[in-house]
């Protein structure tokens, strides 16, 4: 068997091999970072394979495993007749740095029966087919294990036969027990080898999770509302009695803005105010004090010993911790006197605080990665390993857009390698290339636009762009309804439906969503007419919330949140990425969506007026959602949210009021009668 791979022209250009193996997906910047996934997601390779004439050839996908191991090959099929594109779906079992490749041969058995099947029927060249088909087949035997090899030497017998009728030969070479063993081991001619290219495959959380995000410090935080006496921190300890009720709601990982120790030079007050009282805890992003830096619990929340304690009765509640990570520091820092060439100084001498004109941050120092990289790298890193040490799984970095991305790149990669399980989340809300380029060079999710698109066209654009290849082959989407810097114009105005459409909106249209505490309470006042920041944002003072009084007196919606994530836990549909279908609506504020994944389908038609009911009639593409292509057929869809079923065809009448029920979640299965 000749066996050809691509080369390279002295200028590095690649040369064609035997075979022509082009367009390889899912392949990121030519291979240079790698394609992810997750253990146990489909991923489907494609490539454009073509050959000379009207010879037939076949393609095969290789897996190789972390240990260097090559899978048996995983056949494609052409997919969209008369364009060479191949297709195969395979499927990596663990965690690791895995690769794969396009193999294409000449298929001589396929181009055979090809011809067989015209000519012998009408008597051309009779004898002369079926005895070259013999010789093929006789070749193809001497490639098989033993146990297959008889079935092929007895139909390269039977095709030899004069004595048995040509038609009878002829059909015995498409028999089911033949295509079984050649499916297993082709005849393959000029055997042509791609690359490799490389595949990350992590463990499930970076594709699918749910998460909560909370501040430890309002947690049992005591206010005197006739302002006697100062306001008193909650701590770890009274925020761990949180824990049992954000697992209740169906959420996986908590995270935590940060807890380190807070400065009090420039400390802001009360909405973002430049005058903080006595009592003014400040922001939690104006990391450090004398008591320490990013490596210290502050004093008001516990201790190290209280962290772990958390942790593990977050572990015990099925949680995991996610912590956030913002490298920059208060004027009070440590670094600031220890490290001062970790920083930027001005003209005048003093250090640089961070703004971006025309905001500014008095009471934050950004850090300045190029005066010493070499020692805020080993320092950043050990911070990670402390942490990590301490029972973190995750972290949500904040802003990793304003530091170097080869300093990213790098970091990552270290952490990966002593600590595979662990998980980053870019905060980064900026210019598209930048998301992209930490999606590719290991960033395991990415926050999104997605509060910013609310129309049913703006959803349909963005989400199909987020959902399919290239991005989806390295970005995995986070869809926060919330955080404590954004409380969107749609919340602000849409009452108690616009928390509950979002939340479908988040929760079904990717496996990874999220919201900041207080979303369940529809929390919705902003600083100001026009502006995205909270009133009495929590990121400047306490916020303890009456959970009890809010459940009793139905002024939640955290059942419905506990629905999506039951939903989402039992429906294999909704936890993965690249299977999104969008349906037509002849209503442009209702959205229709699907998500299927083997015969688990979800339908989703969703209201996105939160003040006004809306009517339309949907048009389902029946085959995504796995049923047949016929108008008339009959099936049953079932809503999650009140258990009604209804029989529906391809064309179907709906009504949904935003007051009543914003969403229609159904599953949807084949109607027997």
């Amino acid at each position: 068997m000749h066996v050809e791979s691509g080369t390279s022209t002295p200028a590095g250009i690649p040369v064609l091999g035997r075979i022509p193996i082009l367009d390889v997906a899912p392949v990121v910047d030519c291979g240079r970072w790698p394609a992810k996934a997750v253990v146990g997601e489909t991923v489907e390779v494609s490539a454009t394979v073509f050959r000379e004439g009207h010879e037939r050839l076949g393609a095969a996908v290789v897996l190789r495993t972390p240990d260097g191991e090559e899978l048996p090959g995983r056949r494609m099929r052409e997919v969209g007749e008369g364009l060479d594109r191949w297709a195969a779906q395979v499927t990596p079992t663990r965690t690791g740095s895995w690769s794969f490749r396009v193999e294409a041969w000449g298929d001589p058995i396929a181009h055979w029966w090809h011809d067989a099947q015209i000519k012998v029927p009408r008597g051309e060249d009779v004898e002369l087919m079926l005895v070259e088909g013999a010789l093929l087949f006789e070749r193809a035997a001497e490639c098989q294990p033993s146990k297959d090899r008889p079935v092929l030497d007895r139909l390269a017998g039977l095709l030899r036969d004069e004595t048995v009728p040509a038609m009878e030969r002829l059909e015995a070479a498409g028999a089911p027990d033949v295509a079984e063993v050649l499916e297993r081991h082709p005849l393959r001619d000029l055997l042509t080898l791609g690359d490799w290219y490389p595949l990350i495959v992590h463990r499930q959380r970076a594709l699918f999770s749910a998460w909560y995000e909370f501040f430890p410090r309002s947690e049992g935080a005591r206010i005197d509302p006739l302002g006697r006496r100062g306001p008193t921190s909650g701590t770890l300890r009274t925020a761990a009695k949180r824990l049992p009720a954000i697992a209740d709601m169906g959420f996986d990982v908590v995270y935590l803005p940060p807890i380190h120790p807070i400065g009090t030079t420039s400390r802001k007050g009360p909405n973002n105010t430049l005058d903080a009282g006595p009592y003014d805890p400040g922001s939690p992003w104006a990391i450090g004090s004398p008591d320490g830096g990013h490596d210290t619990v502050h004093p008001d929340l516990g201790t190290l010993d209280d962290f772990d304690a958390f942790v593990a009765h977050a572990h015990d509640c099925g949680l995991e911790i996610a912590l956030d990570l913002a490298l920059q520091c208060s004027p009070d820092h440590p670094w600031v006197t220890q490290h001062p060439e970790w920083f930027t100084t001005r003209a005048d001498g003093t250090i640089a605080y961070a703004e971006n004109p025309p905001k500014k941050y008095q009471d934050i120092y950004p850090l300045n990665f190029d005066n010493d990289p070499e020692g805020l790298y080993t320092e950043i890193r050990r911070i990670i390993h402390h942490w990590i040490d301490h029972g973190v799984t995750l972290f949500r970095v904040d802003n990793p857009h304003t530091k170097p991305v080869a300093f990213w790149e790098r970091l990552l990669a270290d952490i990966h390698t002593t600590h595979p399980h662990v998980l980053f989340l870019a905060e980064a809300f900026t210019r598209p290339a930048m998301m992209h380029t930490l999606a590719k060079i290991g960033f395991h999710q990415s926050y999104t636009y997605f509060t910013w698109r609310n129309t049913a066209d703006e959803l349909r654009t963005y989400l199909t762009e987020l959902t399919t290849p290239p991005t989806a082959t390295y970005m995995r989407p986070n869809l926060f309804t919330n955080t404590p810097d954004i409380l969107n114009e749609y919340l602000q105005h849409g009452g108690r439906p616009a928390f509950e459409i979002r939340a479908v909106l988040a929760a079904l249209l990717s496996p990874t969503w999220g919201i900041y505490s207080g979303y369940e309470l529809c929390e919705n006042t902003p600083v100001r007419p026009g502006s995205e920041e909270y009133r009495d944002s929590e990121k400047y003072q306490y916020r303890p919330r009456d959970w009890d009084t809010a459940a009793a007196t139905g002024n939640t919606i955290a059942p419905l949140i506990t629905r999506l994530n039951t939903l989402r836990n039992t429906h294999p549909a909704l936890q993965q990425l690249q299977n999104l279908h969008f349906h037509h609506i002849d209503q442009p504020e209702l959205l229709a969506f699907s998500k299927r994944h083997l015969d688990d389908v979800i339908l989703t038609i969703v209201n996105l007026n939160p003040h006004h009911p809306r009517e339309a009639t949907v048009h389902l593409d029946l085959p995504a959602l796995g049923l047949p292509d016929d108008p008339h057929h009959p099936y049953t869809v079932t809503d999650q949210l009140n258990g009604a079923t209804y029989t529906w065809h391809r064309s179907n009448y709906v009504y949904l009021d935003p007051h009543t029920q914003p969403a229609h979640i159904f599953t949807v299965g084949r109607n027997e009668s």
